[in-house]
């Protein structure tokens, strides 16, 4: 259905792209044949997903003979409220349908055109292989007075997704009363050990900064060891084609740079900015980033094994990379097809969410006549 009214939809976001022109995020507001075709082949990904409902994750009986399972069901009716990325729009929806979830969408008035859009052919979708359409519903009013009143639908939402910006999220969390799951944005990390692959690191660094600045897998930070930062931060002034960097004292008598400012180590950029921390060894590395962090994406690039073990067991993140791009941290490159968002909180569900991560589990029971004395 996507790819058959690609113009169609490239005409609504033509609407949105007029209207939001000066937007610094119109990156990810576009919608074109690739990224269309993208979406779609996403989708089918999704399609080809083992079904998961009703599975029994594990049984046991107990000494008097009843028998304990736990089953996997929907979560109910899921609402997602999310900023701009259109994608977001298909991306949820398929993966509520799948998961056996309906789901209740509300955008932001950045893509409010293709929204409406695409959810039309994901309705038309449905209707014609005998699904009700009302499974995927949109709210076509953008305004802030509708986001809110969404937050207070504990009759009818099941659980609560928001999907954006750290104001959304903060204002979903602090007003919402249906349940949360909370997904974060994105202060990345990477750390350039003292045993660090230097031309690894750069080409790590380059990739998760520029490949797409302005997603919140994106490395925001960089923290080097101090044995290596003399070197490894020259090559980076010297291959550096438009990353404005912002540095710590010791950065600054090293490279050319802006000085950073301890608001700076907490930033989400979503720019061609990155911050630089030079310390003295691993603890200090971990430490630094388990303060500034938003608990996203954190890599560390090392030939050492201990180095990197230990990484990995403190830091406090959704997910911890060695050797390689933070940029990784998604539904799709995960194998899950696509995500509902990247949960940065510990209950429930940790990281890229795809359908497993919107069911719960039930408790299923088989006796035979069983009384509790």
């Amino acid at each position: 259905m996507l790819e058959k009214n690609i113009d169609s939809i490239v005409s609504a976001n033509a609407k949105d792209l007029a209207k939001a022109a000066n937007n610094p995020m119109l990156d990810r507001l576009i919608l074109n044949e690739e990224r269309i075709i993208a979406i779609a082949d996403a989708t089918r990904k999704i399609i080809d997903l083992p079904d998961i409902l009703g599975n029994i994750d594990k049984m046991w009986q107990r000494p008097n003979g009843l028998k304990i399972g736990q089953q996997r069901v929907p979560l109910g009716l899921v609402g997602i409220i999310y900023e701009a990325r259109p994608n977001v729009t298909v991306d949820a929806a398929v993966l509520c349908i799948k998961s056996g979830n309906a789901c209740l969408l509300r955008g932001g008035s950045d893509a409010i055109y293709s929204n409406l859009e695409l959810v039309r052919l994901m309705r038309l979708a449905l209707k014609s292989v005998g699904l009700p359409a009302e499974a995927i519903e949109i709210i076509s009013d953008p305004s802030r007075e509708s986001a809110t009143q969404m937050m207070k639908l504990n009759q009818y939402l099941d659980v609560l997704i928001p999907r954006g910006g750290a104001g959304l999220i903060k204002s979903v969390v602090q007003n919402a009363t249906v349940p949360v799951i909370e997904t974060g944005s994105g202060n990345c990390h990477i750390y350039i050990d003292e045993y660090a692959d230097l031309e690894m690191g750069l080409d790590i660094l380059f990739n998760a900064k520029t490949q797409r600045p302005s997603v919140c897998n994106a490395c925001e930070s960089l923290v080097v060891h101090s044995k290596v930062a003399n070197e490894f931060l020259t090559q980076l002034a010297e291959q550096n084609t438009g990353i404005e960097l912002r540095g710590d004292e010791r950065t600054q008598a090293i490279i050319p740079c802006t000085p950073a400012t301890d608001e700076d180590f907490y930033e989400e950029y979503n720019d061609l900015i990155l911050s630089i921390k030079i310390v003295d060894g691993l603890d200090e590395a971990i430490d630094h980033i388990n303060e500034h962090s938003t608990k996203h994406s954190e890599s560390i690039v090392t030939k050492d094994y201990k180095n990197s073990q230990k990484f990995l067991q403190r830091i406090n993140s959704a997910v911890v990379y060695i050797n390689a791009s933070t940029r990784f941290t998604d539904g799709y490159e995960f194998g899950f097809g696509a995500e509902i968002g990247i949960s940065t909180q510990k209950l429930h569900a940790r990281g890229p969410m795809g359908i497993e991560a919107l069911t719960t589990t039930k408790y299923i029971v088989y006796g035979n006549g069983q009384i509790r004395k």
